[in-house]
């Protein structure tokens, strides 16, 4: 596990998320879907992806407990993260840690809100090992801003 804290100490890398339904941009990077369930309305073609990484999403159970209310987004990271270091999860989390290293990696969602889904617990985790709240958005970064968050103003 110590590779693990090394390459998440890196700062040349730049994880980002962004909805799947957004138009691709070349500063993407690497573009990567982070859901468990294809989204509705995307063809394979129109959605440019790299990878499609299911093992990486939250399991069902908490998907549908969490049904993305903002009220429950700290306790659905919290046991989002616990998912994270099953098996299969955790091996997929190195792997993206391995396309984040190598440069910007944009992980996709379908969630209607972003800043509240597991892509950014995942972006957090990715950038800088922690992503202790979804209360605050890019929009609003001004309140509980810290130095780790001027990162994700961009």
């Amino acid at each position: 596990m110590s590779e693990k804290k090394s390459s998440a100490k890196s700062s040349a890398h730049t994880v980002q998320v962004r909805r799947i339904y957004d138009e691709a941009e070349k500063s993407d990077g690497t573009r990567v879907l982070v859901d468990r369930v294809w989204p509705r309305g995307v063809s394979k073609d129109k959605a440019e992806l790299d990878e499609w990484v299911k093992d990486v999403a939250p399991s069902t159970e908490l998907r549908k407990w969490y049904s993305h209310d903002p009220e429950k987004f700290d306790e659905f990271a919290r046991r989002f993260r616990e998912e994270l270091k099953g098996d299969d999860a955790a091996k997929a989390l190195d792997d993206l840690r391995e396309l984040a290293q190598k440069g910007t990696l944009t992980l996709l969602t379908a969630a209607k809100r972003d800043d509240i889904s597991q892509a950014t617990v995942l972006a957090g985790i990715l950038n800088d090992g922690t992503k202790s709240s979804g209360k605050k958005s890019t929009k609003n970064s001004s309140s509980k801003s810290s130095s780790k968050d001027s990162k994700d103003s961009k």
